[in-house]
């Protein structure tokens, strides 16, 4: 039989254990997430798997879809501006977007790829700004769209940050799963 003061210091520990986990799981729950939701898929059927929509309270809107086997360059990924424009799904928004100046590198979580920034006009006429993210693993690619006030450094942030939370990263693990 244990001692009692086994059994103490075990439902102790017990205890942190369990409030700790708690603990966790509202970080995650507040942190990373805090603020963003689900929306639906905004856009057409087209040759490619619907992705996942989240916005954010912040007016940000943030698009994601894999592209499975698409990538150009399964050695180098994506490097050039010109297939951002091609791969990324920014023409659904607006055919006739209009990049605002040079892409640059990027890194999600473990993908790397490129990022650029574009003007665009959405359904209702209004003049915005997205970002276009383009991310590849393997022959796979990841893209993402931004969209709302990714001209403020700490919004589009938040964003890249989103991109990288768990909510994003399992359900892109489990489209990926075994490529």
């Amino acid at each position: 039989m244990l001692s009692r003061r086994t059994l103490v210091r075990t439902s102790m520990a017990a205890a942190l254990v369990a409030g700790l986990a708690g603990l966790a799981a509202s970080a995650d729950w507040r942190g990373e997430n805090a603020g963003w939701r689900p929306i639906a898929w905004p856009f057409p059927r087209d040759g490619w798997a619907d992705g996942r929509a989240w916005g954010s309270a912040d007016g940000i809107d943030v698009y994601v879809r894999p592209k499975l086997g698409f990538c150009g360059n399964c050695d180098t990924g994506v490097v050039a501006d010109e297939e951002v424009d091609r791969v990324t799904d920014v023409d659904l928004l607006d055919e006739r977007f209009a990049p605002v100046q040079t892409g640059g590198p990027i890194r999600i979580a473990a993908l790397a790829g490129r990022a650029r920034l574009y003007r665009l006009k959405t359904k209702d006429g209004a003049e915005r700004l997205a970002e276009a993210v383009a991310v590849s693993q393997k022959c796979d690619l990841v893209v993402a769209i931004i969209v709302g006030n990714v001209a403020h450094e700490p919004a589009r942030h938040a964003a890249h940050r989103f991109l990288e939370s768990n909510i994003v990263q399992v359900w892109l693990a489990q489209q990926l799963e075994g490529r």
